[in-house]
């Protein structure tokens, strides 16, 4: 029969055993969620756009929520919104700008990764993507006017770019090993810091921004007009806001104009997209 010492032992044995499992499955559980929502990733945008239209109009319908309608607060409410969209684009066009092939993007079919980044905006954060992507639907959260939507959006972009986040550095903490540890070190997950900066050693490539981002700045403001067209209907009023409406029509032509060149001509095809 074990005496008390021996039962103690043996109870933390068991317990760290039992610790040290759960953590790999946690682990296993975490890379494979990440790798599936990774190729789906595009999902969670429409979500949101979804259900923030259905907020908004549920809003919208009791005009004591918004005290500043009509005023020109609003109207320098929605540039402000519209102004941290584009900061999130920025991110990612200076971003994509300056990576080389096969590193950062659109894909979707699986992790990609010739090179690691490691100067540029991957000197001040691992993942400035992902940030771009955070700080341009922000953009679009705020727009909703709820103070729930948001701190709601915030936690399950975090849950859901977390898991992505973790199988991305899985595959690159398999791929280059030592460099990538060295590197995830000293440099922030999400957060950026500006004095970590390195300047890029490839030269800006507008090309590959347009093949990869054409898509980006039209759907902004079709975003954007669309809430405005939705207001109108809702309050059925037509004072529309028709500078943001000529603005998407420009980004819409602009973005139609790109394809044709990119489907048509050669003018773009001097990189991989």
């Amino acid at each position: 029969m074990l005496g008390i010492d021996e039962l103690i032992i043996f109870m933390y044995i068991c317990t760290r055993i039992l610790i040290h499992e759960l953590k790999m499955d946690l682990h296993k559980q975490f890379e494979h969620q990440g790798s599936w929502l990774f190729k789906y990733r595009g999902i969670l945008p429409l979500i949101i756009l979804v259900a923030g239209i259905i907020v908004f109009i549920n809003s919208r319908l009791d005009s004591s929520n918004f005290f500043y309608d009509k005023t020109l607060l609003m109207d320098y409410y929605i540039v402000f919104c519209i102004f941290i969209c584009l900061i999130g684009l920025a991110i990612r066009v200076f971003t994509i700008g300056y990576a080389p092939d096969n590193t950062s993007g659109r894909n979707t079919s699986g992790q990609l990764a010739d090179a690691l980044n490691r100067t540029g905006m991957y000197s001040i954060v691992r993942h400035p993507l992902y940030v771009g992507n955070f700080i341009m639907w922000l953009g679009v959260a705020l727009v909703v006017h709820n103070f729930w939507f948001v701190t709601i959006f915030i936690l399950l972009y975090w849950i859901y770019y977390e898991r992505i986040m973790y199988a991305e550095e899985q595959f690159l903490r398999r791929k280059f090993g030592e460099t990538f540890t060295d590197w995830a070190a000293r440099t922030p997950a999400f957060i950026p810091n500006f004095k970590l900066f390195v300047r890029p050693q490839t030269s800006f490539r507008w090309k590959k921004v347009l093949n990869q981002e054409k898509t980006g700045l039209a759907a902004l403001f079709l975003i954007f007009s669309l809430f405005d067209l939705i207001e109108q209907l809702v309050r059925k009023s037509h004072d529309f806001n028709y500078v943001l409406h000529v603005i998407c029509l420009i980004t819409i032509i602009l973005f139609c104009i790109v394809r044709y060149l990119k489907k048509k001509t050669r003018l773009l095809n001097d990189v991989k997209s």
